[in-house]
C-alpha cells in the first residue's frame, strides 16, 4: 500500500539522512518515478522533505522530525525482532515489503545509543544456514542466560570477550577471544570468533562463564556471516570429533543412512543405479554403526580408515559362522 510506503521512505531519510531517488528506490523496491511522486505527495502533506542538488544530493528531512513509538519493547525484544526478520526465508506469504518497514520502525524506536548496535544485527547474527536445510534435528541444547547475554553482547558491542571454555576431552580454561559473530544451527549454537589472529568456532553449550572486556574486538569491520560459517563448516567435516564420510548407497536405503547422519553435503546419481552421497556423522563410531547396519546395500568410500574397520568388522562375523555350529 501506498501509505506503509510512505512512511517507509520517512523512516530510511530519519534514519540514514540524504538519500538519493535511486537508493530510496531500490531500498523500497519502486522506480525512481514512483519515490519522485512519493516526495511530492510528503510535501504537500506537510512532511518537512527538501531536496539537495548537486553531484552527492538526495533527498532529507528537516531535523526533529518525531520517531515512532512502539511502547513497552524493550531494546532485547527490539532486537530479537531484527533477528527474525534478517532471517533467510522470513519473507512469507508475500510479506517482505511489511516485514522491512517493520524492521525500519523498529530500528527508528529503539534509542540513538542502540541503533548503531540494532543495524549491525543481521551482519552478526546468522539463524540455520542454507547449508544445512538438510541435517536432521538435534536435541536442543540449555546455555545459561547470563552467559548468552554476555557472549551476544560482546559479539554486538564489538568488544573482547574471557570464555572458560571446555573443549573435547580437555578441562575447562580460560581463552581471550575477538568475537566476529554468533550462529544458530539447528538448536547449537556456535561463537565464530578469532584468538590471537587465528580462525576459531566455539559452541556454547561449552562455555561455563564469559566476561566482556573494555577493549575492543580484533576484527573486520564488515563480515558475511554465511559465507564464513560455510568456510568453518568445512573444517567441522575434515577435523575434530565429527566425520565426514563418502558413502555409495542403494537408493531405497538412501533415507535409512540419511535419517542418521548429522549432516548431506552433497548427492549424486552413482554407477549400477546407486547414489553417491557426502554426510556427517557425530563420531567414528557413529560413522561405523551407520554404515553397518546396511549391510550389503552401502559402500563406504572414504575415509580409508572407515574401510579398513569395517573390513575387520566383516572378517571378525564371518570367522565366527565359518564353520557350522
Amino acid at each position: 500500500m501506498r501509505a506503509d510506503r510512505l512512511v517507509s521512505l520517512v523512516l530510511l531519510l530519519r534514519q540514514r539522512g540524504r538519500l538519493s531517488a535511486t537508493e530510496l528506490a531500490r531500498e523500497l523496491e519502486v522506480s525512481t518515478r514512483t519515490v519522485l511522486r512519493d516526495i511530492e505527495a510528503l510535501s504537500t502533506a506537510g512532511v518537512p522533505v527538501y531536496a539537495v542538488r548537486g553531484r552527492h544530493g538526495g533527498f532529507a528531512l528537516v531535523p526533529g522530525l518525531l520517531r515512532t513509538a512502539l511502547t513497552g519493547l524493550n531494546r532485547d525484544e527490539a532486537l530479537a525482532l531484527l533477528i527474525a526478520g534478517s532471517r533467510r526465508g522470513a519473507q512469507p506469504f508475500g510479506l517482505r515489503s511489511a516485514l522491512a518497514s517493520a524492521m525500519l520502525k523498529v530500528v527508528d524506536a529503539l534509542p540513538r545509543s542502540h541503533r548503531d548496535v540494532a543495524a549491525g544485527v543481521a551482519e552478526r547474527l546468522l539463524v540455520d544456514p542454507e547449508a544445512d536445510l538438510l541435517s536432521r534435528p538435534l536435541e536442543a541444547e540449555e546455555i545459561p542466560e547470563e552467559i548468552l547475554a554476555e557472549v551476544r553482547g560482546a559479539v554486538l558491542h564489538g568488544h573482547r570477550l574471557r570464555i572458560h571454555y571446555a573443549a573435547v576431552d580437555q578441562p575447562p580454561r580460560w581463552r581471550t577471544v575477538d568475537p566476529i559473530g554468533l550462529v544458530s544451527v539447528r538448536d547449537r549454537a556456535y561463537l565464530l570468533a578469532t584468538r590471537s589472529g587465528a580462525d576459531r568456532t566455539y559452541r556454547l553449550a561449552r562455555v561455563t562463564a564469559a566476561e566482556t572486556l573494555s577493549e575492543p574486538a580484533r576484527r573486520p569491520e564488515r563480515v558475511d556471516l554465511g559465507h564464513l560459517w560455510q568456510e568453518r563448516s568445512v573444517g567441522f567435516r575434515t577435523g575434530g570429533e565429527q566425520v565426514t564420510v563418502d558413502v555409495r548407497v542403494e537408493p531405497r536405503r538412501r533415507e535409512d543412512l540419511v535419517s542418521t547422519a548429522l549432516s548431506l553435503w552433497a548427492e549424486e546419481a552413482d554407477r549400477d543405479d546407486w547414489l553417491r552421497l557426502e554426510v556427517t556423522f557425530q563420531d567414528a563410531r557413529h560413522a561405523e554403526w551407520a554404515v553397518w547396519q546396511l549391510g550389503t546395500d552401502a559402500e563406504a568410500l572414504s575415509p580409508s580408515w572407515l574401510r579398513v574397520s569395517l573390513r575387520r568388522r566383516a572378517t571378525a562375523i564371518a570367522a565366527r559362522y565359518e564353520s557350522p555350529s
